[in-house]
């Protein structure tokens, strides 16, 4: 269960003020289709938490104990500088000549594909012996932190205080990545 909670707050923190939430922002205006968009969002985010959650299942037997989780340390240091980094409006797929849905969950697979979140779910899987866990709580993670913007558009943005959300995340998932990276080489 442990596997499930962290991915999924791991993944709610990583996506607050992200290019994921700002390319679901120009979707949802742009298209005007929340039922498609939303869709788009669970396949997507979906996706990406089956494709980690496998990739750790079959990396974690290969490791030890404490390479399994300074693993997990690496992966927790890297959502946690990620959040540093002001994100960047993403490109608003205006010529893709796909449909709300489609255009959707493929834009949000190819921009998850690789991010801070995605990193997160296989240092879980790979730690843990819960892979399937860290993949539904990643992926409810990431779909709770999209949903509301499609269905709120920009006030939710405007009225979350993001930089402090952000940088405090941040702070915290870079102290306990390097706490457990100490743990994992002995360190501490």
């Amino acid at each position: 269960m442990d596997a499930l909670l962290i991915a999924l707050l791991g993944c709610v923190l990583g996506e607050i003020g992200d290019k994921s939430q700002l390319l679901v922002l120009a979707l949802a205006t742009r298209y005007d289709r929340n039922g498609a968009v939303i869709a788009g969002i669970v396949v997507a985010a979906t996706a990406n938490a089956i494709i980690s959650a496998f990739a750790g299942a079959w990396i974690g037997p290969m490791l030890g104990a404490d390479a399994r989780l300074l693993f997990m340390a690496l992966s927790v240091i890297f959502l946690g500088a990620g959040l540093f980094w002001p994100a960047s409006a993403p490109d608003p797929l205006s010529g893709w000549p796909t449909g709300s849905f489609l255009t959707t969950a493929l834009g949000l697979f190819i921009l998850g594909f690789g991010d801070g979140p995605q990193f997160l779910i296989l240092g879980i899987a790979t730690r843990t012996a819960d892979p399937m866990l860290a993949g539904i709580g990643g992926a409810l993670g990431v779909i709770a932190a999209l949903v509301p913007v499609v269905l709120l558009r920009a006030r939710i943005l405007a009225a979350l205080p993001l930089r402090a959300i952000r940088w405090t995340g941040g702070a915290l998932l870079l102290l306990a990545g390097a706490g457990m990276a100490l743990s994992a080489t002995g360190l501490l």
